[in-house]
């Protein structure tokens, strides 16, 4: 047969002239031996075949380690060929390369016929290609990052299918045969985007390859010959393109009696049965789609996963990887359920809240009153607006009076007793430009400028009925007091920074929050009180498994904040844990466990915050509206089917937390807080309340403590 076949080559012409030549030779010993004297004369010595490892999906994983999203270049999953199922192997070999198991890396037969073909139309219209031959092609088309890479890996030219030849001697020296079917079979294109034949039993019949039928596995094995006209999922014709493939591959088994006749023509009399199972999608399909957001811009963005961004976005989308997240499905479920019950989906303003675990950083929630995506029409939201602008999010919101606990920490930090304290009025305006001075050394105080608190409230204030009450005056003139850039080092030793990345704005007003701010990072700023002072980084990876299987973990990344020693961190605690029974939380209440926290509202209700902890979990919640927050704000507005004249930190975002931390602290032992260093910071020092004289009725009352004075009913935030 194969010098019938040269002879016929004979007058073909000179383009394959060194080819014909070589094989042209006496067939002495038989194809083997042919093969080996082709190879010396065209100088084929096995080539090292640079194998890429194919793309394969990325599973992003809970903490419980469910999958909860994919990303990836190509639908592919990598199986070993233990799980293609007998009827694949069969189909593919009996269509593709019957004498698979038989020949080495060329197929001589095979090469002579398509040569004959080749030649006689004048261009490569037939390849002849065995199973190892094809699979070379498919790691050069992998391979290849440019179209010029591709065109070269599909060029028809004799170049290429000597090099392919090449790289296909050296296949063959380094793997199995069935090595060399389970690496083709995984890394071949079906059609419908699926790669490898388990995503495509899984697009196609909704099954895995180890459980085709003899239809699907002939489907199957039909499609890799051209998969883009056959592909199902561009309609009639090119389905019935795919049944015609199916059938002649049912012939071709049948011929070589890998089935029946019967068994053939049962098989040919089915329905295609293409099901066009939907790809698994990105973030935009899993159930926690902002913690997707943020998974995904946390590989993409730091160099702890690769130099480039061109390479972490290959890692994310072809690296196979299964990534360990810190996500808890119960605490996300009831941050879920605790907004979705207060801020319906259809409200102009959003809701999103973060869930940190004090003394590792860990991200245990993050939810948003909307929907994921960018359907208008669904009030669905493409931005992360519990995270940054650098995890998907946007430019935040002003957290207002959550701020001032950055100045009460300083001012504990710089020795003030949690009595101590000062008369302020119901208006403050900076005594002098050089009240407030930037972290630069200049001037910015502005006495131009008055600032009133939102309901009266003046008179003699102290760390702690000053935090309680909200007072704005009071905060002023401490922040005056302590340093404004001692009150910013402060907050940054917390891990305060912009959401959209800019520089925090350093004006006397600091204090009041005016920086923009997304709930991950203030509850990651409050989780650090919790944990005494101990800053952990916001992390939301634990561990990642790339697809040889080998585990990298991730620890949190803590250390004690600057200046904040843990008796600080106790007394901050205290003082906030009032806010529940004293101050502006007092009318929603507490979880019943310790906890402390502050209240936040902007200007003219144009957002509204609550952050609080517990010693187990940290929390922050936010409300504004990203049209324009300043624009559009919480006055006189209906928010989850409830009105408001106006909303504060304790009117929604106070009983989401709450409702949040009821349920995701259900069943965790409750632990306490550190009591306070009374010595240290108990009563008061240099600012003691003024004396006065008690009139007879306050002589026959018990009243607080001496250390606890009266508090102003008026509780503005």
């Amino acid at each position: 047969m194969i010098t019938r076949s040269i002879a016929r080559l004979a007058g073909a012409g000179a383009a394959a002239g060194v080819l014909v030549a070589a094989i042209a030779l006496p067939a002495v010993g038989g194809a083997g031996a042919l093969f080996k004297t082709a190879s010396a004369e065209l100088n084929l010595k096995a080539t090292d075949l640079p194998e890429e490892p194919p793309a394969e999906m990325t599973a992003i994983l809970d903490a419980k380690g469910n999958q909860i999203a994919q990303f990836y270049e190509q639908y592919r999953k990598v199986i070993p060929l233990a799980d293609m199922g007998d009827l694949m192997k069969k189909a593919i070999i009996s269509i593709e390369d019957y004498r698979f198991y038989e020949h080495g890396p060329i197929d001589i037969e095979g090469t002579v016929r398509a040569l004959a073909k080749n030649l006689g139309t004048g261009r490569v219209a037939q390849g002849g290609s065995s199973i190892t031959q094809q699979y070379v092609k498919q790691v050069l088309l992998n391979n290849a990052t440019t179209e010029e890479d591709k065109n070269k890996a599909l060029e028809a030219t004799y170049a290429r299918k000597l090099n392919e030849l090449r790289y296909a001697m050296a296949v063959e020296e380094k793997y199995t045969k069935d090595q060399i079917l389970e690496k083709y079979l995984n890394i071949a294109y079906f059609g419908a985007s699926a790669y490898g034949v388990e995503a495509a039993a899984l697009r196609f019949f909704g099954v895995h390859a180890s459980e085709l039928s003899l239809a699907q596995a002939a489907t199957l094995a039909g499609a890799v010959q051209d998969p883009n006209a056959t592909d199902p999922n561009l309609g009639r014709k090119f389905r019935e393109r795919l049944v015609t493939r199916r059938d002649t591959v049912l012939n071709r088994m049948a011929e070589l009696g890998k089935i029946t006749p019967a068994e053939a023509a049962a098989a040919k009399a089915k329905k295609l049965g293409y099901k066009g199972t939907p790809l698994p999608g990105g973030c935009e399909s899993s159930k926690y789609p902002y913690f997707c957001v943020y998974v995904r811009n946390e590989i993409t963005k730091s160099k702890l996963f690769g130099k480039t961004p061109k390479i972490r976005a290959a890692l994310l989308s072809r690296g196979g990887l299964k990534v360990k997240t810190t996500l808890d499905p119960k605490m996300q479920a009831a941050a879920d359920k605790a907004i979705k019950k207060h801020v319906f989906v259809t409200d102009n303003p959003i809701a999103s809240e973060a869930l940190i675990q004090p003394g590792t950083g860990a991200i245990k929630a993050m939810a948003v009153s909307r929907p994921y995506g960018t359907s208008k029409r669904k009030h669905q939201l493409s931005l992360n607006v519990a995270a940054d602008a650098a995890h998907g999010g946007g430019t935040g919101f002003q957290p207002g009076s959550t701020f001032k606990t950055f100045t009460l920490i300083t001012a504990l930090k710089e020795g003030m007793k949690i009595n101590d304290g000062f008369t302020v009025g119901s208006t403050y305006t900076a005594p002098y430009f050089s009240s407030f001075k930037n972290c630069k050394g200049e001037n910015i105080g502005d006495p131009t400028h008055a600032v009133s608190n939102d309901e009266g409230g003046g008179g003699f204030k102290s760390l702690q009925t000053g935090t309680w009450g909200s007072v704005n005056t009071f905060f002023l003139t401490l922040e005056q007091r302590v340093g404004l850039c001692d009150t910013v080092k402060t907050a940054q030793s917390l891990g305060i920074k912009r959401a959209d990345g800019g520089r925090l704005q350093e004006y006397e007003t600091f204090t009041l929050g005016i920086n923009e701010m997304d709930p991950i990072t203030v509850a990651n700023a409050y989780a650090a009180i919790a944990a005494r002072g101990k800053y952990c980084t916001p992390m939301a990876i634990t561990q990642i498994t790339d697809r040889d299987g080998k585990v990298t973990k991730y620890n949190p990344n803590c250390h004690q904040a600057a200046g904040l020693d843990p008796e600080v961190a106790d007394a901050a605690a205290n003082v906030l844990s009032g806010v529940f029974t004293k101050g502006t939380m007092s009318k929603v209440g507490g979880i019943g466990r310790d906890a402390a926290g502050k209240t936040g509202t902007t200007d003219n209700q144009a957002t509204a915050w609550f952050a609080g902890f517990t010693p187990d979990l940290a929390g922050a919640v936010s409300i504004g509206d990203i049209r324009g927050s300043q624009k559009y704000k919480l006055n006189n507005i209906t928010i989850g089917g409830q009105y408001f004249p106006e909303v504060f930190g304790a009117s929604v975002p106070g009983p989401i937390w709450k409702d949040t931390m009821l349920a995701a602290l259900k069943d965790i032992e409750p632990t306490s807080f550190t009591p306070i260093n009374s010595a240290r910071f108990g009563g008061c020092g240099q600012g003691c309340a003024p004396v006065r004289t008690p009139t007879d009725d306050e002589k026959n009352d018990t009243g607080p403590n001496d250390d606890e004075p009266i508090i102003d009913n008026t509780l503005p935030h």
